[in-house]
């Protein structure tokens, strides 16, 4: 059997921590940024967990994280 590819979209926007959760960054905060309130902007910064519906599909598209 031929090795499994990982998806290069995948592999860009998600970390798999060690203790198996998966990292990845907030969305909403690259453009049109004037009329988001501070507050918003400020609460998008830095990153977040995946959500555990979504965390399966992830797993699946980085067979060797």
């Amino acid at each position: 059997m031929p090795k499994m590819k990982t998806k290069s979209g995948a592999k860009k926007r998600f970390i798999v921590r060690a203790g198996g959760s998966i990292k990845r960054s907030q969305a909403f905060k690259r453009h049109i940024l004037t009329k988001k309130t501070t507050k918003t902007k400020r609460q998008l910064r830095g990153t977040t967990e995946v959500h555990a519906t979504n965390a399966a599909s992830v797993r699946a598209m980085m067979p060797y994280a």
